[in-house]
């Protein structure tokens, strides 16, 4: 058995992370003025005083975005092999499906479903 290809695969990886890590510290600007430090909102003036509180309802809403996108990434292989499984694959599923419940639970008792 030879282990070539996984070492490839590794080296390559490692490669690109690297290359990840490293390549923002060589070409960031080097020269920030206060007004680029300067955090705001995209679509925000940096200058002007902020008008109040931002709503947070637009996360809540984000999340239940997300959990349908993680409910479907882990759904779609158990479906492929669901007869190979048996019991032991529907159990789990129901308990991976039981803990997504607990995340929309929360949105909706937090009130990220209604639309006004």
């Amino acid at each position: 058995m030879t282990y070539a290809p996984m070492l490839m695969v590794f080296a390559i990886s490692a490669l690109v992370a690297g290359a990840l890590v490293l390549l923002p510290s060589l070409l960031a600007p080097r020269r920030l003025t206060p007004v680029k430090a300067e955090p705001f909102e995209c679509g925000k003036d940096p200058i002007e005083v902020s008008e109040g509180r931002f709503a947070i309802k637009f996360s809540t809403v984000a999340i239940f975005f997300i959990l349908i996108d993680i409910e479907l990434l882990f759904i779609w292989p158990w479906a492929m092999l669901y007869r190979q499984l048996g019991w032991f694959g529907f159990v789990e599923m129901l308990v991976f499906l039981g803990i997504l419940m607990l995340g929309f639970a929360y949105i909706w008792r937090k009130g990220g479903l209604e639309w006004e």
